[in-house]
């Protein structure tokens, strides 16, 4: 049962899926959490790969931070340039953007090349 666990995890690993994404000739993206500040649903270190088919694996937060994360990744892979993204809100309107207790994360996101 160990060894299941083991190959599921690497399997659902955004960094193996993003390599293999990358060998089969796609062009690929990488979000990652670079900072966080109060509550956040994803610590420093997450990571979300985007393919430019729009194919995604992993999470850097959750609800419309994700899509827009998503939407940036897909800009990345087009012009290259790669992009440092703040999302922040009050605890008013946490949930709504996917924040669920306010709180603040910066992702960065960039084309793996």
């Amino acid at each position: 049962m160990d060894s299941y666990k083991s190959e599921k995890a690497e399997i659902d690993d955004p960094l193996t899926q993003g390599q293999s994404w990358k060998e089969a000739g796609r062009s690929v993206a990488l979000a990652t959490v670079i900072e966080t500040w109060g509550s956040a649903p994803r610590p420093v270190g997450s990571h979300l790969v985007t393919d430019s088919y729009g194919h995604f694996e992993g999470s850097v937060s959750g609800g419309c931070v994700e899509g827009a994360v998503i939407t940036a990744a897909l800009d990345v892979i087009k012009d290259g340039k790669a992009q440092m993204l703040d999302f922040g809100v009050a605890d008013e309107t946490a949930w709504s953007v996917g924040l669920a207790c306010g709180g603040r994360i910066r992702v960065y996101v960039e084309r793996l090349h």
